[in-house]
C-alpha cells in the first residue's frame, strides 16, 4: 500500500510533519502486537505486517530525502541505471572532483575551505531552485505533474552527488 494513502495524507514533498507523527502514533497504538496476543495466528501476522508497514511508512515519510526518493520511485521516475544528469552540472562536479584529487597530493586548508564553500553554495542554489516546484506539486496534474517530477528527480540526483562530495570534504577536514 502507498504510504501516503496508508496515513490518509495527500502526496507531497513537503507534507505536514505533525500529521505524519500523529498518524504514526495513532497507528502504533492501533496495531501494537501486544493487543492481539490472544488472537489467532493469522490475525497476529496481519497486525505484525501492519505494524511493520506503519514503521516503514513513518521512517520514509518523516525523512525528506527518503520521502523524495519514495515519491519518485512510486511514479516510476527514478530507475536504477536510467538516471541522467545535465552535462553542465557534471562538468562542474568534475572540476570539484579534480580539485579534491589535487588536495590528496598537496593538501591546502584554504583550498579545502574554498571547495566546501563552493559545494555549499551549489547545494543552497539547488534547494532554492526546487522549492517552488515542491510547494506547487500537490496541486499539479497531468503533464505539469510529470514535468515537476522530472525536475525533482534532477534535483535529487544532483543533491546525492553533492552529498558524496561533502562526505569527501569532511574526510579531508578530519585530517587537517
Amino acid at each position: 500500500m502507498n504510504y501516503f494513502k496508508f496515513y490518509h495524507i495527500p502526496e507531497s514533498f513537503l507534507p505536514d510533519e505533525k500529521a505524519i507523527k500523529a498518524r504514526y502514533y495513532e497507528l502504533s497504538r492501533e496495531y501494537h502486537p501486544d493487543f492481539y496476543a490472544n488472537e489467532n495466528p493469522e490475525k497476529q501476522q496481519e497486525i505484525l505486517q501492519l505494524s511493520t508497514q506503519n514503521t516503514n511508512a513513518y521512517r520514509t515519510l518523516s525523512d525528506p530525502d527518503l520521502r523524495m526518493q519514495y515519491i519518485l520511485r512510486e511514479h516510476g521516475v527514478l530507475e536504477e541505471g536510467k538516471n541522467e544528469m545535465p552535462g553542465d552540472f557534471l562538468m562542474e562536479m568534475m572540476e570539484i572532483n579534480e580539485e579534491l584529487m589535487e588536495l590528496e597530493f598537496d593538501f591546502d586548508a584554504a583550498k579545502l575551505h574554498e571547495i566546501g564553500e563552493k559545494s555549499t553554495g551549489i547545494m543552497a542554489q539547488l534547494d532554492n531552485d526546487v522549492l517552488p516546484v515542491l510547494q506547487r506539486y500537490p496541486e499539479l496534474h497531468g503533464v505539469t505533474k510529470e514535468e515537476a517530477l522530472e525536475q525533482v528527480k534532477t534535483y535529487y540526483l544532483k543533491k546525492k552527488y553533492l552529498l558524496r562530495i561533502q562526505e569527501t570534504l569532511s574526510k579531508f577536514a578530519t585530517r587537517s
